[in-house]
C-alpha cells in the first residue's frame, strides 16, 4: 500500500520543496508555500519503465515504432470556429482552434462566465456544446442565458452540467462528444485520487493535465474559466498558465 508524504508547493511559481518556508526562495512571494498531501509511489514500482528500457536494447537496426517524419504528415486546412464574438476571434488568432485548451482568466464579476455563455449560444446553432457550471446551478445559469435572449426553442445542441467531480465530467465528454465545452470554473473541480481541496495547487494542476489530455485525444475545444488573485495572477500554480494553449 502506498504511503502518504508531505510537500510544500508555491501557488505563486508552482515550485515544490521538502519543507514549509514563510517566503517562497525561488519566485520570493511571501505566504505562497502551502502544505499537499500526495502518495508516495510503491517503491517497487518506480524502476519498471527503466527495467523495461534495458529488456528491449537489441542490435536490430533502429526503426521507428509510431514516430513521422515531415513527409508522411498529411497537409491538412486548419479550419477555425467563429465564437461569434470579432475581438475574441482576433485574439484567438482568427477564431477558435478545434482541441486547444483556452483560459479565460480575469476578477471576479468581469463577465467571464457571461461571454462563454453568449459564445456557447452562437456555437450551438452549429455545434453541440457542453457548458460544465461547476460554481452554479443549472437553473442559475439558465436564468442568465435568459436575460441574454436565449431563444430556447433553438438550445437543443446546448448541454448545461452541473458537476464538480472530473471523473464525471470526463466520462460526460466522452459520452457527448461536444466539439466545443466551457469548464466553469478549473478552481471549483476536484479529482477524488488525490488526497487535496479544490482549488489546491495539485488540484488544479492535475484536472488541467487531464482535461489538456482529453482536448488533444478527442479533439475537443476545451474553454477553462480561472479566477485570479488581488496581485492580478492566474489563481494555483504558474505552471497552469503553460499547460494551456491561450
Amino acid at each position: 500500500m502506498a504511503k502518504t508524504k508531505a510537500r510544500y508547493v508555491c501557488t505563486q511559481c508552482g515550485s515544490d520543496f521538502p519543507q514549509m518556508y514563510g517566503r517562497c526562495p525561488d519566485c520570493g512571494s511571501w505566504g505562497s508555500v502551502q502544505e499537499q498531501v500526495v502518495e508516495a509511489i510503491a517503491t517497487g514500482n518506480t524502476n519498471i519503465l527503466a527495467s523495461r528500457l534495458a529488456r528491449r536494447k537489441t542490435s536490430a537496426p533502429a526503426t521507428p515504432r509510431q514516430a513521422l517524419t515531415l513527409t508522411q504528415i498529411d497537409d491538412a486546412h486548419q479550419t477555425r470556429l467563429a465564437s461569434g464574438y470579432a475581438e475574441l476571434d482576433r485574439v484567438l488568432g482568427g477564431g477558435i482552434v478545434p482541441g486547444s485548451l483556452v483560459l479565460i482568466g480575469g476578477e471576479p464579476g468581469i463577465g467571464k462566465s457571461t461571454l462563454l455563455l453568449g459564445v456557447a449560444q452562437r456555437l450551438m446553432l452549429q455545434y453541440a456544446t457542453l457548458y460544465v457550471c461547476a460554481e452554479e446551478s443549472a437553473q442559475q445559469v439558465k436564468l442568465r442565458s435568459q436575460r441574454l435572449g436565449l431563444n430556447e426553442s433553438n438550445s437543443g445542441n446546448l448541454y448545461l452540467m452541473p458537476e464538480t467531480d472530473l471523473e464525471t465530467i470526463v466520462q460526460e465528454l466522452h459520452s457527448l462528444r461536444p466539439p466545443v465545452a466551457v469548464i466553469d470554473s478549473i478552481q471549483a473541480l476536484y479529482f477524488a485520487s488525490l488526497n487535496a481541496a479544490p482549488g489546491s495547487v495539485s488540484q488544479v494542476r492535475e484536472c488541467t493535465s487531464i482535461l489538456m489530455r482529453i482536448a488533444k485525444r478527442e479533439n475537443i475545444t476545451l474553454f477553462i474559466v480561472g479566477h485570479v488573485t488581488k496581485e492580478g495572477a492566474i489563481a494555483g500554480p504558474k505552471v497552469l498558465e503553460h499547460l494551456v494553449d491561450t
